[in-house]
């Protein structure tokens, strides 16, 4: 029975989730599956893998073929690189602790990798974030002073601005009668 290592399709339409699994070549790409490997979700960014990475090791030992999407993943996670150093361990070629130190060694490097990634993705997104504030602020900002400059009377051309603000004074205080008025003796 050829074994792969294979995608299996989950989630809704547009939002594809992964389960990453061993199954019988044979076997549809939804159906039957002899073991889940893990998961792999591409909608998050940097995209979410969470493998047993033993399992994918003993899989590959027994000789199942990974797909192409599926060894992309493998490799990304450091199955591929734990299964070339246990052949080197078979082999004579290293020690276990060896291969142990240089899988560890290259798992915190890739860690440290995909923190970074994650920090230029935060600052990026608040650079953006920042800009469009920015952005927003001067809309606002040309949008009031076009609201207060039409708010003001225009002054026809020719004419002296001390003049018209002593009209609109003279026009906005309403003359006040002189007389007081006259209150009832309602005892």
């Amino acid at each position: 029975m050829p074994v792969k290592i294979r995608l299996q399709r989950h989630g809704k339409k547009g939002k594809p989730f992964y389960w990453v699994v061993a199954a019988d070549a044979r076997a549809k790409r939804d159906g039957k599956f002899l073991e889940k490997l893990g998961i792999y979700n591409p909608n998050t960014n940097p995209a979410t893998i969470e493998l047993d990475v033993d399992s994918s090791v003993k899989w590959l030992q027994n000789g199942a073929q990974p797909t192409d999407t599926a060894k992309a993943i493998l490799s990304y996670r450091g199955v591929l690189l734990k299964h070339h150093l246990l052949g080197g361990v078979r082999k004579g070629a290293l020690t276990e602790e060896q291969a142990e130190e240089k899988f560890n060694a290259w798992v915190t490097g890739k860690e440290a990798a995909i923190a970074d990634k994650v920090g230029g993705l935060d600052k990026a997104k608040a650079e953006a974030r920042a800009a469009a504030l920015k952005a927003e602020k001067e809309v606002n900002d040309k949008r009031a002073a076009e609201a207060a400059a039409a708010a003001l009377p225009e002054t026809p051309e020719g004419e002296d601005a001390e003049a018209e603000v002593e009209a609109v004074e003279a026009a906005g205080e309403p003359e006040q009668a002189t007389e007081a008025p006259a209150e009832d003796d309602k005892a």
